[in-house]
């Protein structure tokens, strides 16, 4: 039977290929490719919904603040997967995908076996359709899109087809690899034992690489806004908040003494669940001290992701003060998604990686150009559940393209026309497990079959287990589950025909 899907995949998309002419490549309407509305997507490295606009205002973020105060604000967006790689394949490729930080660069093997056997990424959907296409930054897993030993090597592309442009500025941190990870003045992670897990120094945006990383984005900026041979897709990915906590020190300012909010439910679950012992943050050098059994030693962790969360609220706010000077902002889409929540004491966990509401919750911002903006939305707050795979056929309906059929999200435009309209069960998974949240419900089916439910209308939340006392509820969103990500092979996490 699965070896009957795969080759129907296949089938079909060499069909696709072969069946759409260049006139229809260009969407459902005449509009041409230049009157067409550009895109701006900026990528923010494990960033949880831990900004103003979401409801934390002890966080300094002004310029994303704004972005949503002109746009829309999905306060229950879920991605698929709470780990970098696979999240960020599902919002490059609008489907469900391998559970692994790999998912890529599988993607692309299969891609240079078989060219017409792997549906088109949303950057090359859009590349098809007349688009500039450029990255810059760590928009995919490895920041500019390349592997190697030091993720430099221009013959293996993370996502072939895609980019007409991927671009990863590196200054004294040698190479992407190095950039990834990099504390100030070109500090590379060589051992994590020996790097600190939090740093906060005087000196400006530079001196991390995100500095570096806007600076190109903004040249890229005014390149494609000078030119009006077709419109862009550009995209940026920011990489604070991610491990290890650094940013200027003027970012640290405003929290040295500021008053956090407790920490919810911060013990370690009872029973089976997806926690784990928070391994990419204990690799560090954490000076011997644990944020579990050291509250201090907690708010000091706490302060610097908020310290990053600011820094890279001043990188959005310099591309986006950047569009509006082009003049190019009045017919730009312009999206922020946050890649996976972060845990930041919940559950006892400090990182990502858990199917808990911490890991998959993130940001999302859209905001329509002011040809299509309707001002009673502006700065309108949605809680409909949607997921990450909705971006892809909500921008091409945003920017008048066909929406592809094998993209496997719902389009957004209902709830940005009417915030209050319904959204949809949010599917995510790891590899041992995966899981549904619902309006109300968190269920998560772990691989040997065992079950969690979480009734979020309980003050308990995601720490008390009810599947036993809710039988119909569990069978019902398994159900659903199954629906979604159709075989066995495919809900396990195996989810891209021809990719396993």
């Amino acid at each position: 039977m699965r070896r009957l899907l795969i080759l129907a995949s296949t089938v079909f998309a060499l069909w696709l290929g072969a069946s759409v002419s260049p006139a229809e490549e260009l969407g459902a309407d005449s509009e041409s490719p230049k009157q067409r509305p550009n895109v701006l997507l900026l990528c923010v490295d494990d960033l949880r919904p831990e900004l103003a606009c979401f409801g934390k205002p002890y966080i300094q973020s002004p310029n994303i603040d704004a972005l949503a105060a002109s746009g829309t604000a999905f306060r229950r967006h879920y991605v698929q997967a709470p780990t970098c790689g696979a999240s960020r394949y599902s919002l490059l490729t609008g489907r469900y995908g391998p559970a692994s930080n790999n998912a890529l660069f599988q993607r692309s093997k299969v891609l240079e076996e078989n060219p017409d056997g792997v549906p088109p990424s949303m950057p090359a959907w859009f590349r098809r359709h007349g688009y500039t296409t450029v990255s810059v930054g760590k928009v995919s897993h490895h920041p500019g899109g390349r592997g190697g030993a030091d993720w430099d090597d221009d013959s293996q592309p993370e996502m072939p087809q895609s980019w007409d442009r991927h671009l990863m500025p590196v200054g004294p941190w040698q190479h992407p690899r190095g950039a990834m990870h990099g504390l100030a003045h070109g500090e590379i992670r060589r051992d994590a034992k020996q790097m600190d897990v939090f740093q906060s120094v005087e000196g400006d945006d530079a001196i991390y690489p995100d500095g570096l990383t806007t600076q190109r984005a903004i040249e890229q900026l005014d390149q494609l806004a000078s030119t009006n041979e077709s419109p862009f897709f550009l995209a940026v990915g920011i990489i604070r908040p991610h491990l290890p906590f650094g940013a200027p020190a003027k970012y640290m300012q405003p929290y040295v003494d500021a008053d956090l909010p407790e920490i919810d439910h911060p013990s370690k679950p009872e029973g089976k669940t997806t926690w784990h012992g928070s391994g990419e943050f204990m690799k560090y050098n954490r000076w011997q001290r644990n944020p579990n059994d050291d509250a201090e030693f907690a708010t000091e962790v706490r302060k610097h992701y908020a310290a990053c969360v600011s820094y890279a609220d001043a990188q959005v706010g310099r591309i986006l003060t950047r569009l509006k000077e082009s003049g190019a902002d009045e017919n730009t889409i312009v999206v922020l998604w946050g890649d996976h929540g972060w845990h930041l004491g919940e559950h006892a966990i400090w990182g990502k990686h858990a199917l808990f509401e911490e890991s998959l919750r993130s940001p999302l911002i859209i905001r329509r150009p002011q040809t299509q903006a309707k001002p009673p939305t502006n700065g309108a707050k949605t809680d409909a559940i949607v997921e990450t795979i909705d971006l892809f056929p909500t921008l091409c309906q945003l920017a008048g393209l066909e929406t592809p059929s094998f993209a496997d999200g719902k389009s957004l435009i209902p709830l940005l026309d009417n915030p209050d309209a319904a959204g949809h069960p949010a599917i995510s998974y790891r590899p041992n497990a995966k899981t549904i949240r619902s309006d109300r419900y968190r269920l998560v089916v772990h691989n040997d079959g065992y079950l969690e439910l979480y009734d979020h209308h309980s003050p308990e939340g995601e720490t008390k287990n009810v599947a036993s006392s809710n039988p119909q509820v569990a069978k019902e969103l398994q159900q659903k589950l199954s629906e979604r990500l159709g075989s066995q092979a495919v809900a396990e996490g195996k989810l891209a025909p021809g990719l396993n």
